[in-house]
């Protein structure tokens, strides 16, 4: 019997196939799970050496599995690697660096897959902050606010502002440019 095991959360049964042949030969057993219902109720009920988490998934989504996990200090001591092909969702969720968990885009190869795993491992057994970001994530603290941090999500969201506004520019210039591609396909077909 394989000593570590290790659960691919993902609802697509080819990452999860991808995922089990790219690990190297050895003793471990690859569970799988299609959902976030089926792979939390799998976290609860096996030892697992390593969790690795789609962020888009149907029934319970990878935040509310990621949450999960994090309200539970047995369970928060398990590596954790969290795949996704749209980072920004991610980061939406959970503000980077990530401290307590690694990052995986996809898609991605064996390479990466191994360095994730590493990093994820290493990360676990970092310790941790009792009030960390990450670990409580939906908790709001009743610290006073102060002036720097005041002034700092001040700057924040200018920044923010500055790049809605690049971002909208660049929108604008592109309708510009798909309106002058299809006028210009228009003219080709009459």
């Amino acid at each position: 019997m394989a000593s570590n095991k290790i659960l691919v959360i993902d609802d697509t049964t080819v990452v999860r196939v991808k995922v089990r042949e790219m690990l190297p030969p050895g003793n471990f057993q690859v569970l799988e799970a299609k959902d976030g219902l089926e792979g939390l109720n799998l976290i609860r009920k096996e030892k697992l050496s390593l969790i690795m988490l789609d962020f888009l998934l149907p029934k319970m989504n990878g935040w509310e599995v990621f949450q999960e996990i994090q309200a539970q200090p047995e369970l928060r001591k398990i590596p954790l690697v969290i795949m996704s092909g749209r980072k920004e969702e991610v980061v939406e969720k959970i503000t980077e660096p990530f401290k307590y968990f690694e990052f995986l885009g996809k898609p991605f190869d064996q390479k990466q897959l191994i360095v994730a795993i590493k990093s994820a491992m290493a990360k676990a057994k970092l310790p941790r902050e009792e009030n960390s970001p990450t670990a409580s994530a939906t908790k709001e603290t009743s610290a006073p606010v102060n002036a720097a941090s005041e002034a700092s999500s001040a700057a924040e969201i200018e920044a923010l502002n500055a790049k809605i506004t690049k971002m909208q520019a660049e929108i604008d210039g592109l309708k510009k440019q798909l309106a002058q591609v299809v006028t210009f396909i228009k003219q080709k077909v009459k």
